[in-house]
């Protein structure tokens, strides 16, 4: 048995060398090229995940102003309903106002034109009632003539 605990002793001596090269390298690669690896990783995902957050703020930015413009729209256009409404009010008024001022014109020309008729119709009876007596005697005269004749 102590020679095979003499053999293990030598050649864990022997092996050595090798776990110290394997240990050296191991920090080695660890420094040269596992750790800039890592931050270029890191760099990456970071500027992955801050193109994503400024896209998702660009978005939401984005939203809230054509939530912003609509809600803009929105008011100049019922602005202008009601401006077009209180001009269509107006132009009622106007028009209601022009067709009774239309109404009480022609009332007052068809009284006028009664009074008038009338006065004519009053006119011609008195004509006519003075021009009776005339036209009889004459048609009276008339008749009389032929028959003596």
């Amino acid at each position: 048995m102590d020679s095979t605990i003499h053999a293990l002793g030598q050649l864990l001596i022997q092996a050595l060398p090798t776990f110290f090269i394997v240990l050296l390298l191991h920090f080695y690669l660890k420094q040269v090229f596992f750790r800039p690896l890592q931050q270029v990783l890191a760099e990456r995902t970071e500027a992955t995940e801050g193109a994503r957050k400024r896209a998702a703020e660009a978005l939401e930015s984005a939203s809230k102003k054509t939530a912003d413009y609509e809600s803009r729209i929105r008011a100049a256009r019922n602005e202008i309903y009601k401006e077009q409404e209180e001009q269509r009010k107006l132009w009622r008024e106007q028009q209601t106002a022009q067709v009774s001022e239309a109404r009480r014109r022609t009332e007052a020309q068809v009284t006028d034109a009664k009074a008038q008729l009338s006065a004519q119709a009053e006119e011609a009876k008195k004509t006519l009632g003075g021009e009776t007596q005339v036209l009889a005697d004459q048609i009276t005269e008339a008749i009389l003539q032929r028959r003596a004749a």
